[in-house]
């Protein structure tokens, strides 16, 4: 079985790379001892990875979209995801408007030091990250195990958050979490014997539409070929799973004393994290708007990335 995850995983760790812009005006400079990178032109494919340290860990985290101020948005990936594994469709959609900062959590990708085995820790982590950027104020983005991370970090340090988006997840305790990861491994094992990338069957529905939508994500997903990010390693991978179980076994948090606005999205036919827990984290939110996408898996703002990144910059914006 450990041979199995191994080449699986070596699938899972989406790479995309690949110059699109050939006039990016970088300009270096140093700044209290860490190297700021100011860009006027990059999309995901070439903005370049940088690293920042902070309580023993270096963290390694890609950034872009400055030029355009306001408070910046923080994306928190999903099981046994790296930079890489993000949809370009997404990240460039939001950078065009906002200042964006994608990272590898403790352990994960190129970020150095020993994966954490909890959602909690996880959002301490992240915490640490967020304030070695020195940022005051920020919106988090996280995607399934992602806005488990954003949940916790809401509610362990609610000043520092202004908004949220959640999407592809759920709350403590939440229906079929904490059997994630039987799911993601099956998975894993039917990608390796259809020589399919796992999240084929993950992410989309087997219909038509989610097929052809499958088949479009993991061609963006591959667009960055150079500079690519590390591979997740099965040591950070049990460790995420077993931050899950635990989570999924959880007494329920009180969702009703987080005020910030918070958008909920999901597709209708969600494997991984069952949708379910879509309605009941809205229900849950006191300040939620939802969105549940037809025809569509766990992956389902990838399916329908134009009209999330659409909804997206409209809740941001208000």
């Amino acid at each position: 079985m450990r041979g199995l995850l191994k080449k699986s995983l070596i699938s899972i760790a989406l790479t995309v790379s690949s110059s699109i812009y050939a006039d990016v005006n970088t300009a270096m400079t140093q700044n209290s001892g860490a190297i700021v990178m100011a860009e006027k032109q990059y999309q995901w494919t070439t903005v370049p990875t940088q690293f920042i340290s902070a309580d023993g860990v270096s963290f390694a985290y890609r950034e872009y979209g400055q030029q355009n101020g306001g408070t910046p948005v923080i994306f928190l990936n999903h099981l046994a995801a790296v930079l890489d594994n993000w949809d370009p469709r997404i990240i460039d959609g939001i950078a065009a408007k906002h200042h964006v900062v994608i990272f590898d959590n403790r352990g994960v990708g190129a970020s150095t030091g020993e994966p954490a085995k909890s959602i909690e820790q996880m959002a301490d982590d992240a915490i640490t990250f967020i304030q070695a950027k020195g940022f005051k104020q920020v919106d988090l983005f996280g995607f399934s195990m992602g806005g488990m991370i954003s949940q916790e970090i809401v509610l362990k340090q609610p000043q520092l958050i202004r908004k949220v988006i959640l999407s592809g997840t759920g709350p403590a305790g939440g229906t079929g979490i904490s059997t994630v990861g039987r799911v993601s491994n099956w998975d894993l094992v039917r990608g390796m014997a259809t020589r399919q990338d796992p999240k084929v069957y993950l992410f989309f529905t087997r219909t038509e539409h989610g097929k052809a939508a499958a088949k479009e994500f993991v061609q963006r997903i591959n667009e960055r070929t150079e500079n690519l990010d590390k591979e997740i390693t099965i040591s950070a991978y049990r460790a995420q799973l077993k931050a899950l179980k635990k989570w999924g076994n959880k007494k329920p948090a009180d969702l009703s004393i987080i005020q910030q606005p918070v958008l909920v999205a999901n597709g209708d036919h969600d494997r991984m994290v069952p949708t379910v827990n879509t309605y009941d984290l809205a229900k849950r939110l006191p300040n939620s708007a939802l969105i549940i996408y037809p025809d569509a898996g766990h992956g389902g703002i990838f399916q329908f990335h134009d009209d999330f990144v659409k909804q997206s910059l409209t809740f941001l914006a208000k």
